[in-house]
């Protein structure tokens, strides 16, 4: 047992959250979450919960992970600064999570996108644990260390800002999978979710592949179109991006809801998925090491990658799939 971190808290906590979401008392933290952010809908919500639950709050799972961590001798607690990205429900929690289980003083700047969900997480933690120490990060809070998750103009501005602090700045990052042509329907229905989890708003989502060269594009389109988006901000998306297509006269495939395209750049967009083919893994190794600053996680079985997951996996990272592949846990107890 790792007797020195704040454990038991995340314990009871995952135990509460379980709880709700099997005697359904979340209807009014739902509504007023899809309500205050018209991309959350309260089935992804409820997925994000039950993946943390799941992946983050078992008491086995926490154990394991911060028994890896001994916990220095010099060990004081510190107020860290936490400014969270709000693109996908909860998306902040593991780093409040982290700064916590550690005894630091948590000093938070929630996204506008995210509020409602994080804010009721804290009000459960304090309920918990009253001496848990959770407040807002406000410009003139002192604070000893940052962690800022975001855009890349987010982490520009708080470099500027914060220059003098122990930094974890994260950036815009994407997702990708590697496919070789002989994945099974159940490996590519992972796929799926790989890709439309979130409306693919997160930097877990699969926003490109790399097929090999004369790999069936239409039959791979056939089976992801098995998984339709009825979201309307979605598919309103999805709709100006084929528009935009068809009159500039860009090759797409067209999966109803989705929309297959052979690009070069690495943006992300809505509905959109970009392919790229190869010849030999070489070629694909080659091009994520000059591109692996904006990687987050490759979805693959034939390739390897320190950040690499299976198929249907990358919106269930466990607690040692660290965002950035920065670990969190070390840096905190740095600081």
């Amino acid at each position: 047992m790792s007797t020195n971190y704040r454990i038991s808290t995340f314990i009871m906590l995952g135990e509460q959250l379980s709880n709700a979401l099997r005697v359904g008392i979340l209807k009014p933290i739902l509504e007023k979450a899809t309500e205050e952010n018209a991309w959350f809908t309260q089935a992804s919500i409820r997925t994000a919960i039950q993946a943390i639950c799941e992946n983050m709050l078992q008491p086995e799972t926490l154990n394991r992970w911060l028994a890896n961590y001994p916990i220095p001798n010099s060990f004081t607690s510190k107020n860290v600064g936490v400014v969270m990205a709000g693109n996908i429900p909860l998306v902040g929690f593991f780093d409040l999570m982290c700064v916590c289980i550690c005894g630091h003083r948590c000093r938070v700047k929630y996204s506008s996108k995210d509020r409602v969900l994080m804010e009721w997480i804290v009000r459960t933690l304090r309920q918990i644990d009253p001496n848990i120490d959770i407040e807002p990060l406000a410009p003139n809070t002192p604070i000893d260390a940052l962690i800022v998750s975001g855009s890349d103009s987010t982490l520009l501005h708080f470099q500027k800002q914060r220059d003098e602090l122990p930094c974890l700045l994260r950036g815009t990052r994407h997702s990708l999978a590697v496919l070789s042509g002989t994945e099974s329907s159940e490996q590519l229905d992972g796929l799926a979710e790989d890709i439309f989890l979130y409306f693919g708003l997160g930097c877990r989502n699969v926003s490109r592949l790399f097929v090999p060269t004369g790999y069936d594009l239409n039959t791979l389109c056939v089976q992801l179109a098995q998984h339709p988006v009825s979201h309307r901000p979605y598919l309103n998306n999805y709709r100006q991006s084929k528009a935009i297509r068809t009159m500039t006269g860009t090759p797409m495939i067209d999966g109803g809801f989705f929309l297959l395209c052979k690009e070069e750049g690495d943006d992300n967009r809505i509905s959109e998925i970009a392919y790229s083919t190869y010849n030999t893994l070489d070629e694909v190794e080659h091009w994520i090491a000059d591109h692996d600053d904006r990687i987050q996680c490759i979805v693959s079985e034939i390739l390897q990658h320190p950040r690499r997951t299976g198929f249907g996996q990358a919106q269930h990272p466990s607690l040692t799939d660290y965002p950035d592949g920065i670990d969190v846990i070390d840096f905190l107890l740095r600081i």
